[in-house]
């Protein structure tokens, strides 16, 4: 069985009354991959606003496999350390990695964060030296769209990523960059500019799978389900 683990912040972990980008992911993987798959991970729950922690289970489906790494507010300085037992105690196949707009906008500047992203491959694959993962960019963003400086630090991020995955795919572990999702807008696939509605819960989806199909022939172009 494969076994995938998203990992991310408050747009993957999403809060009490979303479906989340996992949801609509594990859809499509349903509809069109051919083996057994599973999504797994330490945490299970989504983000209640109400209480100001992730304490919410109340996911649409029950069938849906909720487990996850994901978590508000957190970023790929603090998902770095955990990684490497997260990953051996998860036995997880592939990571699906959507981080980055938390630390650029509250710890750590664009050289700062592309070192934890590294650091983060490197204690992934100490666990599993197999391990797949799809990386996604930081996608567009209201603080991005307002804030030049910080517009400035999410492109340059964005490049050093595209770097981190060059320099560090290899054969028995490849690395993917997932495409931003084609034609976000803030304004129509987000509730507030940052998290994602429906619309962009697909649009996120569709960046992971369609680059898994790309690359690997997993699953199908997604609408295609």
């Amino acid at each position: 069985m494969l076994r995938f683990m998203p990992v991310g912040d408050s747009m993957t972990i999403g809060s009490a009354g979303e479906h989340t980008w996992r949801y609509r992911l594990w859809q499509h993987l349903c509809a069109t991959y051919g083996g057994p798959f599973t999504l797994v991970g330490p945490r299970e729950t989504l983000y209640d606003k109400t209480a100001d922690a992730p304490t919410s289970h109340l996911y649409a489906d029950p069938e849906f496999p909720r487990r996850h790494l994901a978590g508000w507010g957190e970023g790929w300085m603090h998902m770095a350390p955990l990684i490497g037992g997260e990953v051996r105690a998860c036995r997880a196949d592939v990571l699906l990695v959507s981080l980055g707009l938390i630390d650029l906008g509250f710890y750590t500047n664009a050289e700062q964060t592309a070192e934890n992203a590294r650091a983060f491959v490197a204690g992934a694959r100490e666990a599993n030296p197999r391990i797949r993962m799809v990386l996604l960019p930081v996608i567009p963003n209201v603080r991005a769209a307002s804030d030049p400086p910080f517009a400035e630090q999410v492109t340059r991020f964005n490049e050093l990523l595209a770097k981190t995955v060059a320099d560090l795919d290899e054969p028995r572990s490849p690395l993917l960059l997932a495409s931003p999702p084609e034609a976000y807008d803030i304004h129509a696939d987000t509730y507030d500019g940052t998290h994602p509605n429906a619309s962009g819960e697909h649009r996120l989806a569709q960046a992971f799978a369609d680059a898994m199909h790309q690359a690997w022939g997993w699953g199908g172009e997604y609408g295609d389900d």
